[in-house]
């Protein structure tokens, strides 16, 4: 069969030569379709790997707050939702926000307070932006990470001293 074939490329070259080129374009096509499906499949596995869970909902805080984490505009917040006990010990009052570094805010309830805001996407399951610390009434850079459909991980940085807070799901 091959002497035949070398002796068809002898007598007839531009056809054999024709032939030659539309099996090599019929190659590289393929090869391009498989290259194509290849990519397709491989973005669809890549998205899949990154994507977490939807942050926004209730979480449980560690001292026993509640934090309501929703949509504004493009960003995450967070509002406080119902504060770690009624009453402050200190006063025997409702919580207050009473270390803000505005008077006029010290008397305001501590529900409904923005402590987690600006926050964007950074990365699979991150989020950054600023929170307010009610504790010293002070508002640090900040992240919003997602360890698993349960945890988030809330962390801020003050002259390159680093914390954070793990926090669980209620709804």
């Amino acid at each position: 069969m091959q002497k035949m074939m070398m002796g068809f490329a002898a007598l007839y070259p531009s056809y054999a030569a024709a032939i030659y080129a539309a099996t090599i374009e019929s190659v590289r096509m393929k090869l391009c379709k498989l290259w194509c499906a290849s990519a397709i499949i491989l973005s669809a596995l890549v998205s899949a790997g990154t994507a977490r869970a939807d942050p926004k909902g209730f979480w449980l805080a560690q001292d026993g707050a509640h934090v309501r984490i929703s949509k504004c505009g493009q960003a995450l917040c967070a509002t406080i939702a119902q504060a770690r006990s009624p009453t402050d010990p200190e006063t025997g009052q409702p919580w207050t926000d009473k270390h803000n570094p505005d008077p006029a805010q010290r008397g305001r309830p501590l529900v409904s307070v923005v402590v987690l805001y600006d926050m964007m996407p950074d990365g699979p399951g991150k989020w950054s932006g600023q929170l307010y610390n009610t504790d010293d009434g002070h508002t640090y850079p900040g992240h919003l990470l997602e360890i698993d459909r349960g945890t988030i991980r809330i962390e801020g940085c003050a002259i390159g001293i680093c914390g954070g807070k793990n926090l669980s799901r209620l709804q």
